[in-house]
């Protein structure tokens, strides 16, 4: 009995009501064009947001110009394409000399060889000979 109560009231699977007699469901004839329309108002829908949110997009970037021009400032992406290009474009008639590419330390010969020596001291005679070799 609770079985049958469980259905009539709308749980269980969806075919018990079949079984006991229930209405079936008919097709609606207009569901595929129903359904078609719902799709077409979602479409216009999403096409009107996204209208909306550029037209907000296009009033802040009017706003973030008209600041920019007041106070002499330049859009980031130009910024950063001068900075970028001013650090590619070496000056030729620069008066500062370009930067080494290797840190100190790693790679002068002059360094290496007093580097050697000092080694060499602190080393038995031996020792000395084989590396002088």
């Amino acid at each position: 009995m609770n079985f049958v109560m469980k259905a009539a009231l709308g749980g269980g699977p969806p075919d018990v009501g079949k079984m006991l007699g229930g209405e079936e469901k008919e097709e609606d004839p207009d569901a595929a064009k129903k359904e078609e329309e719902r799709q077409e108002a979602l479409r216009q829908q999403e096409e009107e947001r996204k209208d909306k949110y550029a037209k907000m997009e296009a009033e802040r970037e009017v706003m973030r110009q008209g600041i920019r021009d007041k106070y002499g400032l330049k859009k980031k992406e130009e910024a950063e394409a001068e900075a970028a290009a001013a650090a590619e474009e070496q000056d030729p008639g620069s008066l500062t000399r370009p930067k080494k590419l290797v840190p100190a330390g790693c790679g002068d010969e002059e360094e290496e060889e007093s580097i050697m020596d000092t080694v060499m001291k602190y080393l038995p005679g031996p020792l000395q000979d084989m590396l002088k070799k």
